[in-house]
């Protein structure tokens, strides 16, 4: 295991490599766009090849971390009762968060009107992929080919088939502990890899934020900036109030000591703007920093990357807001309401599908009889929006396994660093 001091270095150098990148990806975006081939071998070529592959190493430990983990994780529980507790708690809190973030992010948009003014109402069409019905969601949450399933990374298909899996191997009992004990070894062999890719962390977030600044530059920001500063607002209070609250009443710990700690997965989560891609990164911050059981992350952190979607909830309530103001259309409580229903249910109805954000948001436009069309004016700013409401999905991640963690006296007792300042 890392010590906290190579941690904490690792964290620095992270956020350096984010500062850094952003500052020389906005210079070449306002200075040297003019030069394609500097743009097209530099930012497009090499930052550009680094930056996906890092990603794709994150990504290439996704699924086999998270169906081993899952395995580990439900044979070590010992009971079957155990694992229904622990998961109607984790629905139930992601429900919980998702939607307390929206109605928070309705409130604000409402306060602050961000569509007021001249905004030009869009003249092309926005043609959303449509979302699953709720029975093809749960119909297809057994995998009729688990290697496919892997194969295709259905992180819901994944989930399950682990599940059963590791409830076999609890039901056979003695004779299986041969494939327990492979597991656990399998477990720690892929936490090991997270070490390994995580080495490169600062040159592959240098890379990713560098090509995304000189590509998007600020321009687009500016022209949006009221969407874009409610929607940050948003993000930050439910991060810093209604995470904060959680951490602090439920999961009993300091806020201000779990965020310094969950500070590296912020700024994977960030770079990446991937729930996916952070989840080896979740799972070593909770077991390692935080002292979360492995039983208990390795379930709550995958089921919150698909279906927790806090920060993308929201995105579509101020989204939402934003775009029936610019349509001159006045929204009434009932349909406010329908916003926070709809957005809720989607996040679980809409889990894995490409461009999830995008989809609910289409989902919850058609409910309060808004135009589709009206996400155009949006997409502009949608990428950076997307790195920071994915750096909050993680955080619900981290705080929600926590308070589970909590619940099931599965975590570790809390430092002392922070143990006087701790209530309950």
């Amino acid at each position: 295991m890392p010590s906290t001091k190579g941690q904490s270095q690792l964290t620095v150098a992270i956020f350096l490599a984010m500062i850094i990148g952003a500052t020389l990806g906005s210079v070449a975006n306002a200075f040297i766009e003019s030069e394609h081939w500097i743009q097209q071998f530099v930012i497009g070529g090499a930052l550009g090849t680094l930056g996906s592959l890092f990603v794709s190493a994150l990504k290439m430990l996704v699924v086999p971390l998270v169906f081993v983990s899952l395995v580990h994780g439900v044979t070590a529980l010992g009971e079957v009762s155990k694992l229904g507790r622990i998961g109607s708690k984790t629905i139930a809190l992601y429900l919980v968060t998702t939607a307390l973030a929206i109605s928070i992010a309705l409130a604000l948009a409402t306060f602050i009107e961000p569509g007021a003014g001249d905004f030009q109402q869009p003249s092309t069409t926005f043609d959303a992929n449509n979302a699953p019905a709720l029975g093809e969601v749960i119909s297809g949450l057994i995998p009729s080919n688990p290697i496919a399933a892997m194969a295709e990374g259905n992180m819901l298909q994944i989930i399950v088939f682990a599940i059963i899996l590791g409830l076999a191997i609890l039901k056979v009992g003695d004779s299986a502990q041969m494939l327990r004990s492979f597991f656990e070894s399998a477990n720690g062999v892929m936490m090991e890899m997270v070490n390994l890719v995580m080495a490169t962390a600062p040159v592959g977030v240098f890379c990713l934020i560098t090509e995304t600044f000189a590509t998007e530059g600020f321009d687009v920001i500016f022209q949006l900036g009221a969407y874009f500063l409610t929607v940050i607002l948003a993000l930050l209070l439910h991060f810093a109030v209604s995470y904060g609250l959680i951490m602090q009443l439920l999961a009993r710990i300091n806020p201000f000591w779990a965020f310094k700690r969950m500070l590296s997965t912020i700024g994977f989560a960030f770079s990446t703007a991937s729930s996916n891609a952070t989840i080896p990164v979740t799972l070593k911050t909770l077991e390692q920093r935080f002292g979360v059981q492995p039983q208990i992350a390795s379930f709550t952190v995958p089921l919150g990357a698909t279906i927790n979607m806090d920060g993308t909830a929201i995105m579509q309530g101020v989204a939402t807001v934003f775009i029936a103001s610019v349509y001159g259309i006045n929204l009434e409580m009932a349909d406010l309401i329908t916003v926070v229903l709809t957005a809720t249910l989607a996040s679980i109805g809409t889990a894995g599908i490409p461009s999830v954000g995008l989809v609910t948001l289409a989902m919850v436009l058609q409910q309060v009889s808004l135009p589709v069309e009206g996400i155009a004016l949006i997409i502009g700013v949608d990428r950076l929006l997307d790195m920071l409401r994915t750096a909050v999905n993680v955080s619900g991640d981290a705080t929600v396994s926590c308070v589970v963690a909590r619940s099931e006296n599965a975590i570790a007792p809390p430092p002392k660093e922070h143990k006087q300042r701790e209530t309950g």
